[in-house]
């Protein structure tokens, strides 16, 4: 066999176990992704579990608070009626200034 045989015999060798090579990583590399997928799966279900049991506790507190509310307007509406002037009023009043300062603003400007 000549030198340029084997040179060719050698490469073919090479090329041959670079490919092996790549496909063992490669099945590797597809083996540690299918378990990192099936660990974040598992930790997405977790949070999506908790997050559930998190607003069912929300709603529960928001459901509890409707009825106090409701029960407080039942026996007392003239307070209530009060205090929902009184609120209507603050609002309006923040409201206005707002208004008024973005009047203020445009003026300058223009």
């Amino acid at each position: 066999m000549n030198k340029q045989a084997r040179a060719k015999a050698a490469a073919k060798k090479k090329v041959a176990d670079v490919k092996k090579k790549t496909k063992r990583v490669a099945v590797k590399a597809e083996k540690k992704f299918a378990k990192v997928q099936t660990v974040a799966k598992k930790e997405v279900a977790k949070v999506q579990t908790a997050a559930k049991k998190e607003v069912a506790k929300v709603q529960k507190e928001m459901d509890e608070s409707v009825k106090k509310v409701r029960s407080f307007l039942k026996k007392n509406p003239e307070q209530a009626a009060i205090i929902s002037a009184g609120i209507g009023a603050a609002l309006g009043a923040s409201l206005a200034m707002l208004l008024k300062k973005k009047k203020n603003r445009s003026k300058k400007r223009g």
